[in-house]
């Protein structure tokens, strides 16, 4: 590995030198510093960061912990976080939970072993009723997921609002046989309300055989929504409650050779099915 020590000896400078060039430090000659970079071009140098972080007691590495990387919703999330982080001079250390308690843990206590500036996560629901930032020594944001408890700074969607909206959506272009797939994670019990609220306030009853939860799978969504198709008094519509059980759902839709909006209406978060 090379190291500072070899561009030095190749530009013929000190290892001060060759930091102040490679940290855009002031006081040095043009001319020097075109030597040192065309010694670390031609030995092929290569920062240590986490020797930098520890000098500098500050660290360009951000740690972001997703639930399920498949979810179209946290690619999305993924991408923005990247690239905003980029723009900043900061890097990605990407993690995914499938959410497991056991391997979020794994991967905080990665975090704040290796040192990170931040956090950004998507808390697995086992962790959501007690989660804070007091454990951890980085700063944290929680996105998605609400955290009764903790002291946190949070990014959510209204899900209640934004789930009402939808349904009622659905109620005023006639829809009456509303069935809901919703998951148990913390935003799906949110947009539930909202599904729930909405055919109260229009005067629908809540009909127990159209209100499912499931896992936010695609499988889950088509097998639940298949069973749902295939009763006595199958809804004309339905409100699910993220794009992976969307999916799953316009699956078994199509399976039926249900057109839509005609025969039966779908809903749903995200805008990525």
């Amino acid at each position: 590995m090379v190291s500072i020590k070899d561009v030095a000896e190749a530009a013929g400078v000190s290892t001060a030198t060759v930091s102040r060039v490679l940290s855009n430090g002031l006081h040095v000659r043009p001319e020097v510093r075109e030597r040192v970079m065309v010694a670390v071009e031609r030995l092929g140098y290569r920062p240590n960061l986490v020797a930098r972080s520890l000098r500098s007691q500050q660290s360009t590495t951000l740690g972001l912990i997703v639930s399920d990387i498949r979810n179209p919703f946290f690619t999305s999330v993924s991408r923005a976080v990247e690239d905003t982080a980029y723009e900043q001079g900061f890097s990605i250390v990407l993690c995914n939970t499938d959410e497991q308690p056991e391997k979020e843990a794994i991967y905080l206590n990665l975090m704040q072993d290796t040192g990170v500036a931040g956090v950004i996560i998507s808390p697995t629901p086992q962790a959501t009723a007690s989660f804070t930032s007091s454990n951890f020594t980085f700063p944290m944001v929680v996105v998605d997921r609400s955290v009764p408890n903790g002291d946190v700074d949070t990014v959510l969607l209204d899900n209640v609002d934004a789930a009402y909206r939808l349904t009622t959506h659905l109620i005023e272009q006639g829809y009456q046989r509303i069935g809901a797939l919703s998951s148990e994670m913390s935003t799906g019990l949110e947009r539930q309300l909202g599904y729930e609220k909405a055919l109260r306030a229009h005067g629908l009853a809540l009909r127990a055989e159209y209100m499912k939860y499931v896992p936010p799978r695609a499988e889950a969504g088509y097998a639940t929504a298949l069973k749902m198709l295939d009763t006595s008094e199958p809804p004309d519509a339905l409100f699910t409650a993220n794009s992976l059980i969307a999916a799953g759902a316009l699956q078994a839709i199509r399976e039926r050779n249900l057109s839509m909006p005609d025969d039966i209406a779908l809903v749903t978060f995200d805008e990525t099915t």
